[in-house]
């Protein structure tokens, strides 16, 4: 698509603005801490300039440094705009109230998920006013392959989107429930799309259960996914099927039906 610049573009456009904002786009694209050498090189800028950007938005709460004060990465603010975004968009607004009744309802804390590439990606934490909380923090990024959210949220890809997605990534082994491959994988989101929800009982980490179910936009399509998650402590499992997945599939159709879901 081409751009139409304003007649006054260059009058308006302010190349320092720009530079700091692609800044923050490379650390993140670089999905890891990066020098003030590795981010002027990546910028087309020398380091002298590339060191006055990066102090700026540390200095401004945009950007972070580890312990040796030579990497940078994001700041809490970024984050913090970007939570911001999401929740303006209207879905954790929407679920939050109704997470809030799941976890009151099952003492287990609860969460709202997104797929963000090839990761599961938390935008709510609801944690359990017990003692048995969750070890999921909001922000915090999960693969796909690995986890019953994720593969809930597949469910609308073909699978061939699904080995496009996947083409030339070696599955790390988080335990083992773990898919080795990609047929294993597609067959896993198959069953659970089938079903409608999923559990996991130690599938990403042991000792710790999820009983997880989507979202539907209006057209039926998965947006995202609902869950309560804990240590297995939380729950009492001879109830499993007789109440905590009943409460989680109502409570992600009741969601869905506020974000315009028909079915």
């Amino acid at each position: 698509m081409t751009e139409t610049l304003h007649k006054n573009h260059d009058r308006y456009f302010i190349p320092g603005l720009s530079r700091g904002l692609r800044v923050l786009e490379i650390i993140a694209e670089a999905g890891e801490p990066l020098t003030i050498a590795e981010i002027g090189k990546k910028l087309g800028v020398s380091r002298s300039s590339a060191f006055r950007i990066t102090y700026t938005l540390e200095h401004l709460g945009f950007l972070k440094t580890d312990k040796s004060d030579k990497h940078y990465e994001l700041g809490s603010r970024i984050l913090g705009l970007g939570f911001s975004y999401l929740n303006s968009q209207g879905i954790i607004k929407t679920a939050k109230p109704l997470l809030e009744k799941l976890r009151d309802m099952t003492e287990v804390s609860s969460h709202l998920a997104i797929r963000d590439g090839e990761d599961v990606l938390y935008l709510d934490n609801i944690t359990s006013n017990t003692s048995f909380v969750s070890n999921i923090f909001t922000g915090e990024r999960r693969p796909i392959y690995a986890s019953v959210l994720g593969w809930i949220l597949l469910g609308d890809l073909t699978d061939s989107e699904i080995h496009t997605l996947y083409d030339g990534i070696t599955f790390k082994k988080l335990t083992e429930h773990t898919p080795q491959c990609i047929e294993n994988l597609v067959e896993r989101v198959r069953n659970v799309a089938k079903d409608g929800y999923a559990i996991s009982r130690g599938f990403v980490q042991r000792g710790g259960s999820t009983i997880t179910a989507p979202l539907l936009d209006d057209i039926g399509q998965v947006i995202a996914v609902i869950d309560i998650s804990g240590p297995d402590s939380a729950f009492d499992f001879d109830k499993l099927q007789s109440f905590y997945v009943p409460a989680v599939v109502d409570t992600a159709m009741e969601i869905s039906r506020s974000l315009g879901y028909k079915g």
